[in-house]
């Protein structure tokens, strides 16, 4: 395993499609990207949307392929996780997909304001015992207030109880506008859903396809701030 980690991390930083951050790029508030995402890393001007914890990139990559028109970032610390998803788009030629190795807590200082459009928090952690770690927390939420543009969505997915309904009390109480919100997907309420929503949420990630096996309730927020 630590071999095939090795061999995965130096293949990786071949990957034109990947950046990976030193901490002195953290601390100096100035990375080069930073403000210049679209002209120098996508080459475009389309939408940006960030998948938090992305794991193995499988919403990323999934969400580039069905929407060419859009632009999709992978952020994880995971280096072995994220190169699935790094290679498979490179295999499958996608160019609307890229990833970038961060831990999320350093997320502002990659982006400038109204630099995103949307953000995906795919089964992220729910840290049951480190509360302010939830990605959903406000601590979190005010960095991506500090980059995402008024109006953009949020999209939160899980199978934890204790996430939902965490994220449920922090919108409640901060007053975020909640768009969609069910505590069973693939209940009554994907029949509701119209026809490329229901699309959407048949990109499952390798922990959702395992979870739902097992019986869990899969439930899915959206919202703004």
């Amino acid at each position: 395993m630590a071999k095939n980690k090795i061999q995965r991390f130096a293949k990786m930083k071949t990957f034109e499609h990947v950046v990976e951050p030193t901490i002195d790029d953290v601390k100096s508030g100035a990375y080069p990207l930073k403000g210049n995402w679209h002209k120098e890393f996508f080459e475009n001007d389309n939408p940006i949307v960030l998948e938090l914890g992305c794991g193995k990139g499988e919403y990323a990559v999934g969400l580039a392929r069905k929407y060419p028109d859009k632009n999709f970032l992978g952020v994880d610390i995971k280096g072995s996780r994220m190169f699935v998803g790094a290679d498979q788009a490179l295999q499958e030629g996608l160019t609307n997909v890229g990833f970038l190795r961060t831990r999320i807590e350093f997320i502002h200082a990659f982006f400038v304001q109204n630099e995103i459009d949307e953000i995906w928090l795919t089964f992220s952690d729910p840290q049951p015992n480190k509360p302010k770690k939830r990605l959903s927390y406000k601590r979190y939420i005010d960095m991506y207030r500090g980059f995402l543009k008024p109006g953009g969505i949020i999209h939160l997915k899980t199978d934890s109880d204790l996430l939902y309904e965490s994220t449920r009390e922090e919108i409640a109480e901060h007053g975020y506008q909640i768009i969609q919100d069910t505590d069973d997907l693939y209940g009554a309420l994907i029949y509701d859903l119209d026809a490329e929503t229901r699309e959407i949420m048949q990109i499952k990630t390798h922990y959702e396809t395992l979870f739902s096996a097992k019986g869990f309730k899969i439930k899915y927020i959206k919202f703004t701030i």
